[in-house]
């Protein structure tokens, strides 16, 4: 079974934590890298917040180990099995929609493998990705609209799309049924522009 919502906080709030010491860095300097309130870093490292998808990704980054490296403890093994219902539940809809992280690769070239299910009238809002960022989805069930660049494309149970993610883009469920998808994002490079800029000195 996955972590609940309080352990997995936990989990996260351990490894940016090691992640940041072991760099050297003071939670100002994370703060600053990565784009977020210092308030924001003590809570993430507290495990007192849920932190929203785009906080993580800004975080990941940051400390270069791509987002499925923050939900488990560093991991070196050729293969990783993930049991149903053992992904990392990191969205939460207000009428029962859920994001799932189910599995992810090492940096510096992260690709994570999503399911996600959106009540019906749910929406999930996703700031723009680094460059070069994509996403491939594949709808398994219901109905789903992806706004993106001015554009809505509507899918139906066994559609997909891939689309560059680096500009913001959301999902929705425009139907009374649910709708379930997989999404897969492919982020190169995860920390490489830190370190281009010496910040990760």
């Amino acid at each position: 079974m996955g972590l609940d919502a309080e352990a997995l906080a936990g989990v996260i709030g351990s490894r940016v934590r090691h992640e940041r010491i072991d760099r050297g860095w003071t939670l100002d300097r994370l703060a600053e890298v990565a784009g977020v309130s210092r308030r924001m870093v003590v809570s993430v490292e507290q495990g007192t917040v849920n932190p929203s998808i785009g906080t993580l990704l800004r975080l990941s980054d940051a400390l270069g180990v791509g987002l499925p490296a923050l939900v488990e403890p560093p991991h070196r093994a050729r293969t990783k099995v993930t049991r149903a219902g053992g992904g990392a539940v990191l969205w939460r809809g207000d009428t029962g929609g859920r994001g799932v992280l189910v599995a992810g690769t090492e940096p510096p070239d992260v690709l994570e493998l999503w399911d996600w299910t959106l009540a019906p009238g749910e929406t999930h809002a996703s700031e723009a990705h680094s460059e070069r960022t994509r996403e491939l989805l594949h709808v398994h069930e219901g109905t789903l609209a992806i706004a993106l660049a001015g554009e809505t494309f509507t899918l139906s149970v066994g559609d997909a799309l891939s689309f560059v993610g680096d500009e913001a883009h959301s999902y929705a469920n425009p139907a009374d049924v649910p709708t379930r998808f997989s999404l897969a994002v492919y982020e190169p490079g995860v920390g490489s522009a830190h370190r281009k800029d010496g910040i990760d000195g």
